[in-house]
């Protein structure tokens, strides 16, 4: 069995392409509009006359929407270079809309593609695809935490009508959609994986009500675009429940187990700014007569960013490598076991970087403090890493048998007797000759 860590040379040149046109013509939109929200708001005349340009380069080079297949209009990549195309791409809020591949309108557009009629294709996923609207994935519920068994918003079937009722935290994006994808109950007296469904809701069905913007760390109380919705009996048409009744989480899985590889691949860009920042610091500052790079302690903090980096890197293109193989039981292990990984690397290598620049890490000059900040959130985005923990040893352990008897298998003194035994002439022998 071959083991090959070179990507094909055809395919290198797509991403020095990407890496150049994301450098020059990407990133300095992350600086000139900061915004969360600004990469969504498809209404902005500025934003798409910015956009819409670089958009067109894009297409050109046949880098846009890489995730879907040629039926949708993309070249239908692999995992394997879709996540290094999102270690590029990881390094900009803005690059994953420039290149159609931002979350969750990738993963709406599966669904839609998967599951939806021709007139929500007509409507909705073909403007999707083309970039001109975006969608909102409405899932999380106020009181339930990580866990669907306390979901309680509900969909009630009446006549030739869905209507769905109850509450929505952090439905990103939902104040610039055009249309929701909701997981609902829809039968309350089955476990929640049999009784769970999706369904689209198009933005301006009565009913719906934003009670109030949330935003992440950092973003001014009152603002942000994760908002706290509430659907009062929203009625939507029964043709509008996507792959019938109970099949949310079977749906739900065609969309997570990529997306999470690539929230992972822009972590290793994330991960990889840092520690650049931290060399190029270690090597320009001096303190106590000589330069911080040959401060032994420095070092360290280099070294061990490093190998955790790379470490990780490596664990998330395995990961992908699964996927891409089919190996659907090692690839749903190595899935989690990224998601467990993201936030600990992130979290170690910023903050050694943070410190390395002493006060100018801690300012708003600095981007360590926003990257700072993301950390929570990637430990509880896609599903707490206490969940995907649980998920890895549950695989793990099915690898192992218990033992049988008092002393477990490698218990010495069995093993050494055992050993004796089996070499006992030879034994016997070098005694003899003593």
């Amino acid at each position: 069995m071959a083991w090959d860590f070179e990507t094909d040379p055809e395919f290198q040149e797509k991403l020095d392409w990407m890496d150049a046109f994301v450098r020059e013509h990407v990133e300095p939109l992350d600086l000139a509009f900061p915004g969360s929200g600004e990469p969504y708001d498809r209404k902005n005349p500025t934003y798409k006359k910015i956009t819409d340009p670089l958009k067109e380069e894009v297409r050109k080079q046949g880098l846009w929407a890489c995730h879907l297949g040629p039926d949708l209009g993309g070249p239908g990549y692999g995992q394997v270079k879709l996540g290094l195309m999102n270690e590029i791409l990881g390094r900009s809020l803005w690059a994953p809309n420039v290149f159609g591949c931002q979350a969750p309108d990738s993963g709406n557009a599966e669904i839609l593609a998967h599951y939806g009629t021709e007139e929500q294709k007509k409507r909705y996923l073909q403007p999707l695809l083309d970039g001109e609207i975006v969608s909102c994935f409405s899932m999380t519920e106020p009181q339930a935490g990580a866990d669907p068994r306390e979901f309680k918003c509900r969909g009630r079937k009446e006549g030739n009508e869905w209507v769905i009722s109850g509450e929505k935290y952090f439905s990103s994006h939902a104040d610039f959609a055009d249309f929701i994808i909701a997981m609902v109950i829809t039968d309350p007296d089955v476990p929640v994986h049999q009784g769970a469904s999706m369904v689209l809701i198009p933005a301006e069905t009565p009913g719906i009500e934003i009670v109030r913007n949330v935003g992440v760390g950092g973003e001014p109380f009152g603002q942000g675009h994760h908002p706290h919705l509430r659907y009062d009996d929203v009625r939507v048409p029964e043709e509008n429940l996507l792959g019938g009744p109970g099949q949310a989480f079977a749906i739900a899985q065609t969309r997570l187990g990529g997306g999470r590889i690539h929230h992972a691949m822009r972590t290793v860009a994330s991960v990889k700014h840092a520690l650049q920042m931290m060399c190029e610091r270690a090597l320009s500052r001096h303190t106590q007569g000589e330069q911080l790079a040959k401060k032994q302690m420095v070092q360290e903090r280099i070294a061990d960013s490093f190998v955790e980096l790379e470490q990780f890197r490596l664990l998330v293109m395995y990961a992908a490598w699964h996927i891409d193989k089919g190996n659907k039981r090692e690839a749903r292990t190595y899935i989690a076991a990224v998601k467990v990984q993201m936030a600990k690397v992130l979290h170690d290598v910023v903050q050694r970087a943070l410190h390395i620049h002493g006060a100018l890490g801690c300012s708003n000059e600095m981007p360590l403090m926003r990257m700072w900040s993301s950390v929570p959130v990637m430990g509880i985005a896609d599903g707490p890493t206490e969940v995907h923990k649980v998920t890895i040893a549950k695989a793990v352990l099915k690898q192992y048998e218990p033992y049988e008897g008092l002393w477990p298998r490698d218990f010495l003194p069995t093993r050494v007797e055992e050993a004796r035994a089996r070499f006992a002439e030879y034994i016997e022998h070098e005694v003899a000759n003593q």
